[in-house]
């Protein structure tokens, strides 16, 4: 009998062994989308007032959080019983990034002006402001929901081979390190004033390292915001055009003696520029017939 408790240890102490190899090669092989969901996710929890910074994004941590707890389950069952519908899925997925990278660049190139002089001009009501941050927490959620599903996916195909004990923990694991990684990086880009202001008063705004440090948080911190806006939509269209290059093969055949990167952007481009005008075409068409 303790024989039979000992082979039992030592098979726990091999499944967790496979697991760890795996989860490694797993979240090395979803670095780049991990990159992408970062820079993303980053832009779409700044822009709050500072007291609201931490609660909204906590609310899109849980939004993550939820978004795993639903597309694991379905990811392992469509693995196993319907596979060929996982790149529909993808497409799908793909086609939404698109349009949003898209619209951002349309909304930057023709209504800048326009939205800035608005957002000097009307003072918001705290309603007005509540509905704003759940518009965007709710974009926040839906994209993040979209990027999952490549990180899961790409995750469950380093380890499609193995069993389905090694498949659940491993892509389980790169999930939660996900979204733990991720929303952990992007709240200190975010609160980075607030480090910022509390090096500048424990020096006594005496001048030495803690000082300089702080002040160059403070003073780069709307750069990083700003910056993030346009990395974030670089991303969106790169993830969309990575999705429509590796599962469709006239685009890959198309596009393949391109640097990968310039291809998958000018797909992503190409995608979300079609989707953009059809979206205008058929809004127009509705507010005529209204």
């Amino acid at each position: 009998m303790a024989s039979g408790f000992f082979a039992l240890l030592d098979d726990i102490a091999v499944l967790m062994d496979d697991v760890a190899v795996m989860s490694k090669v797993a979240t090395k092989k979803t670095a780049g989308i991990l990159a992408d969901d970062l820079a993303v996710n980053a832009e779409k929890a700044s822009g709050f007032v500072s007291s609201r910074e931490l609660p909204v994004l906590w609310k899109i941590t849980k939004g993550s959080f939820l978004n795993k707890l639903i597309i694991l389950p379905a990811a392992f069952l469509l693995s196993a019983f319907l596979p060929e519908a996982i790149v529909p899925i993808l497409l799908i997925g793909g086609l939404y990034l698109a349009y949003e990278g898209a619209e951002k660049i349309y909304e930057y190139l023709f209504h800048r002006k326009h939205t800035k002089s608005n957002a000097e001009s009307i003072e918001m009501t705290e309603e007005e402001l509540l509905e704003r941050e759940n518009k965007k927490v709710k974009s926040a959620i839906i994209v993040d929901f979209i990027l999952s599903i490549e990180i899961i996916i790409l995750a469950l195909g380093t380890v499609i081979e193995e069993e389905l004990k090694v498949q659940i923990p491993v892509v389980t694991i790169v999930a939660i390190l996900a979204t733990i990684g991720v929303y952990g990086i992007v709240a200190l880009i975010v609160r980075m004033d607030d480090v910022g202001y509390k090096l500048i008063t424990a020096s006594n705004n005496e001048e030495g390292i803690a000082k300089s440090v702080g002040t160059g948080l403070v003073k780069t911190l709307p750069y990083v915001i700003r910056s993030l806006a346009f990395i974030g939509t670089i991303a969106m269209i790169l993830v969309a055009g990575g999705i429509f290059v590796h599962n469709l093969h006239f685009v890959h055949d198309l596009l393949h003696a391109l640097p990968s990167i310039l291809g998958e952007f000018l797909a992503g481009l190409a995608v979300g520029i079609v989707s953009l005008l059809v979206v205008k075409l058929v809004s127009g068409i509705v507010k005529s017939k209204k």
